[in-house]
C-alpha cells in the first residue's frame, strides 16, 4: 500500500467524474501540481464536499498512485468566500487559477508560484486594492517566477542603467532616452519603470502594497499585454469571460492611449 501523504494545496479546477466523484487540480507546495480523485464528494453528506471546490486552501491527505491521487480527507483553512460576493474579483480570481495551471507542473518546485497565487486572492478580497492592478501585477509576478519578464533595469540595447525613458516591444525591455531616439518604441513615465522594476524584484508577501496614478496603469497595462502575448501561446477560457462581462478588462490598443 502507497505511503499517506499530507500535502499543502489550493485547489486549481474541479471536474465531476462519474455520479458521486471529482477530478481535482491541486497547486502543492510538496509535489508542485498534481491530479487527484475524491471520492463521493459530490454526495451531500461527504467530508470533501466543501473542500472539493476551486479556491480551497489548506492541507489534503491522499495517497499516490500510479498516475494521481486518491484524496480522502482535507482540512482546509481558506476558502476565499469573499470572492463570491463580487463578481468581477471572483472572475479575475479564476483565471489566476486557470493562468497558475498553464504555468506549473507535478514534481516541480511551485512554492513560490503558490505562494502568489494566495497573496493575489488576499488582495482581490481587499476593496481597498484595484482589481485591475492587481491582475496585471499577478501576470508579470508570475512569468517572473518563470523566468520570463521583460528587461526593466537596464537600456535592452546599450545596457545603460540611467535615463531608461521608452519600451521596445520588439527587445522587450526599456531603453534609455539616447537608444530610444533611434528605435521604434513608445515613451514611458519614470514611475512606470519604477512599478515593473518593484514587481519583478519584490518578494511575493509585499507584492500587493502600492497604488499607482491612471496614467501609470495605462502603461504599465499595455507593456504587460504585448509582453504576455509574446510569451504566452494560449487563450484563456476565464480571460475571455471576464472580458466579455467586464469593459475594463478588455484592453484594446487604442483604448488606453
Amino acid at each position: 500500500m502507497s505511503e499517506r501523504l499530507e500535502l499543502t494545496g489550493m485547489v486549481l479546477s474541479a471536474v465531476p467524474m462519474g455520479e458521486y466523484d471529482k477530478r481535482l487540480v491541486i497547486l502543492t507546495k510538496e509535489r508542485g501540481k498534481i491530479s487527484g480523485f475524491a471520492k463521493g464528494a459530490r454526495r451531500q453528506n461527504s467530508p470533501l464536499l466543501a473542500a472539493a471546490k476551486p479556491f480551497s486552501f489548506g492541507v489534503f491527505e491522499c495517497y499516490e498512485g500510479r498516475s494521481s491521487y486518491n484524496i480522502y480527507q482535507a482540512q482546509i483553512s481558506n476558502y476565499f468566500e469573499r470572492l463570491s460576493l463580487d463578481l468581477e474579483a471572483a472572475y479575475c480570481g479564476m483565471y489566476f487559477l486557470e493562468f497558475a495551471d498553464y504555468y506549473t507542473r507535478e514534481n516541480n518546485d511551485e512554492r513560490e508560484m503558490l505562494k502568489l497565487l494566495y497573496a493575489a486572492l488576499r488582495a482581490l478580497e481587499n476593496p481597498r486594492l484595484d482589481n485591475l492592478l492587481v491582475r496585471y501585477v499577478f501576470e508579470l509576478k508570475a512569468m517572473v517566477i518563470n523566468g520570463e519578464y521583460p528587461e526593466v533595469f537596464c537600456c535592452a540595447s546599450c545596457g545603460s542603467k540611467e535615463d531608461l525613458a521608452a519600451y521596445s516591444h520588439e527587445k522587450n525591455g526599456m531603453l534609455c532616452a539616447d537608444c530610444a531616439a533611434a528605435a521604434p518604441c513608445e515613451p514611458v513615465l519614470q514611475s512606470t519603470v519604477f512599478t515593473m522594476q518593484y514587481v519583478v524584484s519584490a518578494p511575493v508577501e509585499k507584492l500587493f502594497a502600492f497604488a499607482v496614478s491612471d496614467e501609470v496603469l495605462r502603461e504599465f497595462i499595455r507593456i504587460q499585454e504585448r509582453f504576455r502575448k509574446t510569451c504566452v501561446d494560449r487563450k484563456f477560457r476565464t480571460l475571455e469571460t471576464l472580458q466579455e462581462i467586464l469593459p475594463a478588462f478588455a484592453w484594446k490598443p487604442g483604448l488606453w492611449r
